[in-house]
This record gives structure tokens, C-alpha cells and sequence, in this order.
């Protein structure tokens, strides 16, 4: 048995790691940054860049460069970096850059001294592995152990100081009954803050499902997928493992739904005129499909609830 973060960890990014599988994360999920709705996203993407004044585009956690693919063929103005734990993909468009990354929390020490940059933290931050606590009776929390092989599960010692003055800050237990379960966001804010150290000028925008104070889920939100399905999360490598982001608790400017940050960037929904069918069906067919996707990453009971946090470095 070990706690939660170190097998979360081997399981993602290990060398055998679900991450570094061929078929890719896109091969057992869908995202924002997947087929049609990639070519949505990218278009906000570029908006957005030019809302804040930046000519670089550095994606974190890109997968195979599914969204550089739609950046790349729709502004071909901007420079763009793609990282994530993998080699170069072989199919990527050779003005994009590319930086290997260890994984998790860890950032390749090249990404570093950036400026005029705008850095997307998509679906990073719910796999970076943090500490799972359950209260083990009213008032005491301890670290939750894991067979990586099985996924059972037992009760370990007392967390860090660190992590006791975190959950007192942003995930009191005092009223917690036992049984109920905390993932401690430290992990994830230091990863975060990490990164930002990492900017000289321009702004940091993390996307990924999470909660506040106001909702942190009592049992906790650590789940498993594979080939599109929910599955249990053990952590043998076969299957992502992934748990909602305390996205107060990263240091921010804003944070807002992903659909209103769409909405806000110019991303309209609604049926394209039926006098477009009849004019030119072809293009009626494109805007369709285009409209589905827009729904699609704007709804707010799918995609469009995630959240976007934004926060700006130094001076653009």
C-alpha cells in the first residue's frame, strides 16, 4: 500500500504510464480540444491572444497536439509550443515547437523566461496527483493508502503541516462526517504558482472541472476512465485517473465558466439561416456542424461548466 499521489503518479507517468500509451488520451475521452470542438476552442484561443496583447501560444498538456493542429491551420500568425509527456508527435506541423515534459507537476526546465505568451493549461491540473485524506473520525484526518495492482484501499498516518494548514484554509473537516474524503489542492497551487514563475509577461488560463468552497464534494471526486467509459480508479496504468480542481484556491484574477468565456470571446450558438441550405448547401452543412460544436463546449450541464482561470503576469 501507498499514499494516493505517489501510485496516482507511477499510474500516469510512469514508464509505463496511461499517458505515454499510443492511442493517446484522445483515445479514451473526449475534450474541448478534441475533432469539431477543437476548431471551436482554437478560435477562442486565437481571441483571446489577441485580447491580451500576446503573439505565443504555449499549450501545457497537449496530448498529440490535437488543438495545435486547429491553431496551426487557423492563425498562422501566432508561434506556438506544444508540452506534454510524449515525443514530438510526427504529424505535427513543423513551425510548432515541442517540449517534453516529465509529467504531473513537473515542467520541463526549458519552459522558462517566457513573455508575450499566452499559456493554456487545459485539463492539466485534475492530473496532477495530490494527497487524498478521508476523516478517519470526527476532527482527524489521515492519508489514504492504495494497492496499485487492485485499487483497495486502507487508512495510513497523519498528512503534512503543509497539508493540514491548506485543508484549514480551503477544505475545513470540522464538520465533516467520517468517512467523507478531502483531495488536498496544495499539489495543484504549487503546480500552478510553479508555472506562473515561469512567465515574465503575458496570462496563465487553466481549464479543467473543479469546485469552491462553496461545493467541495463530501466523498471526494477521484474517478477512472477508459475507452469512454467511467471506470474505477485503480492505478495500474490502464486508465486515466483524474479528480476535480479547488480552482479557488490557485491564485487568480478571474475565474468564470467555460461558456460564458467562450460567449465572451465571440463563440455564438444557434442554427445557421435555412436560406443558406438552399443557396449553398455545403456551406449550411459546415455551419451545422460548426453550431453543434459550439453548443457543445457552451453547455453548461457538459463542457461548457468547466471552469477557466485566468491569471496575469507581469507586463504585456
Amino acid at each position: 500500500m501507498v499514499p494516493w499521489r505517489e501510485a496516482w503518479h507511477e499510474a500516469l507517468y510512469g514508464v509505463h504510464g496511461f499517458y505515454r500509451r499510443p492511442e493517446g488520451p484522445a483515445g479514451h475521452f473526449t475534450t474541448s480540444a478534441h475533432g469539431p470542438l477543437g476548431s471551436v476552442l482554437a478560435e477562442a484561443v486565437g481571441r483571446l491572444a489577441d485580447r491580451e496583447g500576446v503573439g505565443h501560444v504555449v499549450d501545457l498538456g497537449c496530448g498529440r497536439g490535437e488543438l495545435l493542429h486547429q491553431l496551426a491551420a487557423l492563425r498562422p500568425d501566432l508561434r506556438l509550443t506544444g508540452v506534454d509527456v510524449v515525443a514530438r508527435p510526427v504529424d505535427l506541423p513543423e513551425a510548432v515547437g515541442w517540449l517534453t515534459s516529465p509529467g504531473g507537476a513537473a515542467l520541463p526546465h526549458t519552459l522558462d523566461g517566457l513573455e508575450d505568451v499566452l499559456v493554456l493549461a487545459h485539463e492539466w491540473l485534475d492530473v496532477v496527483p495530490c494527497t487524498v485524506l478521508e476523516v478517519a473520525e470526527p476532527g482527524r484526518l489521515a492519508v489514504v493508502l492504495v494497492d496499485p495492482a487492485t485499487g483497495g484501499e486502507s487508512l495510513g498516518g497523519d498528512p503534512t503541516a503543509a497539508e493540514l494548514t491548506w485543508c484549514a484554509q480551503h477544505w475545513p473537516v470540522d464538520d465533516l462526517e467520517e468517512g467523507s474524503r478531502v483531495e488536498v489542492g496544495l499539489a495543484r497551487d504549487l503546480a500552478w504558482d510553479d508555472l506562473a514563475a515561469r512567465v515574465r509577461g503575458g496570462v496563465l488560463v487553466a481549464v479543467d472541472y473543479g469546485h469552491t468552497r462553496a461545493d467541495r464534494p463530501p466523498h471526494g471526486t477521484l474517478t477512472g476512465y477508459r475507452g469512454g467509459s467511467v471506470v474505477a480508479p485503480v492505478p495500474d496504468g490502464s486508465c486515466d485517473l483524474t479528480a476535480h480542481v479547488a480552482v479557488d484556491s490557485l491564485a487568480h484574477d478571474a475565474v468564470v465558466p467555460q461558456g460564458e468565456a467562450l460567449r465572451e470571446l465571440g463563440i455564438v450558438t444557434g442554427v445557421p439561416p435555412r436560406a443558406l441550405a438552399r443557396a449553398d448547401p455545403a456551406a449550411y452543412l459546415a455551419a451545422l456542424a460548426r453550431a453543434s460544436a459550439a453548443t457543445a463546449v457552451t453547455d453548461p450541464s457538459g463542457l461548457g461548466g468547466f471552469l477557466w482561470v485566468l491569471r496575469r503576469v507581469g507586463s504585456r
